[in-house]
């Protein structure tokens, strides 16, 4: 239905189930005047969706958008209002993520605290309150081809016969305070039975992960994956300084033995966290608490694991003191987590296993979720 919109070499890759390396399919807009494409996809209230379901909408609007994006979640407030201002007047919005879930890099997730899933959807759009439609296109991408969706978020708005009336972005400001309600007005306009006077914009936000972008992710990790580990020892007064802080970075600092089992066995929890948010203003240091004596046999657990950050060995006394220099609040029991904001000021503690969503939530709400934020 939409094949025609692509380059006529890719046409028969997609046809036979592949694509050449490094190839990437030819994404058109749609162009303003055209139908609504047909689509029957799955959302975060675990039914199926499709085209016929909003037939009485005198207006509806599709917006492309997705869970991790730093202009996606800044929008996410605005597309709330947006729907919940015109829903009244008849007004219908859906949210469809265009996104494959395997092409989205882990440093791409550096401004969230979830990914791209479907069950990463369903969790989002209930803490946030989404009351419409969230629908999952990142199994097939047939939708947002046939959209042609270049960014989310991305706003496609039907007049009541479904013809494509506007195409574009929903404002234009992202972090700040908008000057042009593009999308506002064309619904206004569309309502008041107007010819939309500004029917096509320029998007802007995170590009669609389409699922010929596997190819980088799976790049990516096997780059990470090569990264040298190492195990350094510190003393007493370096470490005062370290836990000190008197850097911009967020330090999340785990403690750990060779002779913990849950301590070893979290490790990758703490490498996926770390190639997630390490490109912002933070840092993973792991501090094994046992004797420099071992430090041969732990070594190999963090090339075990990859655990490519700073890790160190406190040969500057006994346990005691290691505590007292970390958090004094410390029982002993391990694994022991702390996050350390700039200033030194301990943000959170995690005694025993660590729940990894609850980190990422923690680092996500600590560092920011958009570009306004620290970066």
């Amino acid at each position: 239905m939409h094949t025609a919109r692509i380059m006529p070499f890719l046409l028969f890759f997609l046809l036979v189930g592949t694509l050449p390396a490094g190839a990437a399919k030819e994404i058109e807009r749609l162009e303003i005047g055209s139908p609504c494409p047909d689509f029957n996809l799955p959302g975060v209230d675990d039914k199926s969706h499709e085209l016929s379901e909003f037939a009485d909408a005198r207006v509806l609007v599709v917006v492309f958008t997705c869970n991790h994006c730093p202009t996606a979640q800044a929008y996410e407030d605005r597309i709330i209002k947006l729907e919940a201002d015109y829903r009244s007047q008849g007004v219908r919005l859906i949210a469809i993520s265009p996104n494959d879930p395997l092409a989205v890099r882990l440093d791409e997730l550096g401004y969230t605290d979830v990914g791209d899933t479907l069950d990463d959807m369903k969790y989002h759009a209930k803490r946030v309150g989404f009351r419409f439609p969230y629908l999952y296109d990142g199994e097939t991408q047939r939708v947002s081809t046939a959209f042609g969706v270049l960014a989310t978020p991305h706003v496609f708005i039907f007049d009541e016969r479904r013809v494509l009336r506007y195409n574009g972005r929903i404002d234009d400001a992202d972090i700040k305070p908008p000057a042009s309600h593009d999308a506002r007005n064309a619904i206004d306009e569309l309502l008041a039975g107007k010819p939309v006077s500004v029917a096509t914009t320029r998007v802007f936000g995170c590009s669609t992960k389409w699922a010929e972008k596997r190819a980088s992710a799976k790049k990516s990790l096997a780059k990470w994956e090569a990264e040298a580990v190492s195990l350094k020892q510190i003393k007493a007064g370096p470490l005062k300084e370290l836990i000190a802080n008197s850097t911009e970075n967020y330090r999340l600092i785990n403690l750990w033995s060779v002779t913990c089992v849950p301590c070893i066995a979290e490790q990758p929890e703490f490498v996926t966290i770390n190639r997630m948010y390490r490109k912002r203003h933070f840092e993973l240091i792991t501090i094994l608490t046992d004797d420099v004596a071992r430090e041969d046999v732990a070594l190999k657990a963090l090339q075990l694991n990859k655990v490519s950050c700073r890790n160190l060995v406190f040969s500057g006394g006994d346990r005691d003191e290691l505590a007292e220099i970390v958090d004094s609040s410390w029982q002993g029991p391990l694994p022991y987590t702390v996050l350390i904001a700039p200033g030194g000021k301990i943000v959170k503690r995690w005694s025993d296993e660590i729940d990894p969503q609850d980190v990422k939530t923690t680092l996500a709400n600590a560092l920011g979720r958009t570009y306004a934020s620290r970066k």
